[in-house]
């Protein structure tokens, strides 16, 4: 018995060397894994990536699709969508004559993807509501202000390229670029349209007694 007691004895401490060698080699494959894993980022088909470094903020260069390498846990990547995309927006304003007309307005746009670093660094990723849609509701209390009502209405598509035109410059600015605007609706008040109404009956009466 006290033979037996010696070897446990004996092989107590090689056992929990192995415990310890096991446990520290776990712990280093894991840290390995972690560095591995946080040393690269894909940037997917229609994308563009930056990367914000924490002592030096945002670097000069865009990344292309693909897979990249960054510095692990002291850069982060921030991915772009560089496709068209599509921003429905809505604004109320007063036209020349102070009617108050509703538009509804598509935007077909995309971000200028050799300035994607600059729009992240300048403007961040929520440029929809801190530029587009701003941008859209000024151009189109503009645009409104300068026609009647009834123009609004007869001259829609001369508005609706006045709109573009303004936009596309003020978006520009901005590193995005408007590919395509349509305006889906104007919609006055209820007395403006019952106005409109009478009056084209009142043509269309003038117009059958002529007749």
């Amino acid at each position: 018995m006290a033979v037996e007691r010696d070897i446990i004895s004996a092989k107590k401490p090689k056992d929990i060397k192995i415990k310890r060698d096991t446990i520290r080699n776990i712990a280093i494959s894991f840290i390995i894994i972690l560095i591995l894993w946080n040393s690269f980022f894909v940037v997917g088909a229609g994308n563009k990536g930056v990367i914000f470094n924490t002592f030096t903020g945002v670097k000069d260069k865009t990344y292309d699709e693909g897979l990249h390498f960054k510095i692990p846990f002291f850069e982060k990547p921030y991915i772009f969508e560089v496709r068209t995309r599509i921003y429905n927006a809505h604004a109320s304003a007063a036209s020349k004559d102070l009617q108050i007309v509703s538009t509804e307005v598509a935007l077909n746009y995309h971000i200028n993807k050799d300035k994607v670093n600059n729009l992240f660094k300048n403007i961040g990723p929520g440029y929809e509501e801190r530029i587009i849609s701003p941008s859209i509701q000024e151009v189109v209390k503009a645009v409104t202000a300068k026609s009647i009502a009834e123009e609004l209405i007869t001259k829609r598509e001369v508005v609706k390229e006045q709109i573009k035109a303004a936009l596309r410059e003020r978006l520009n600015n901005y590193y995005i670029v408007l590919d395509d605007l349509s305006v889906t609706n104007f919609d006055f008040s209820r007395e403006f349209n019952l106005a409109i109404e009478q009056k084209v009956t009142a043509e269309q009466n003038a117009l059958k007694e002529q007749n």
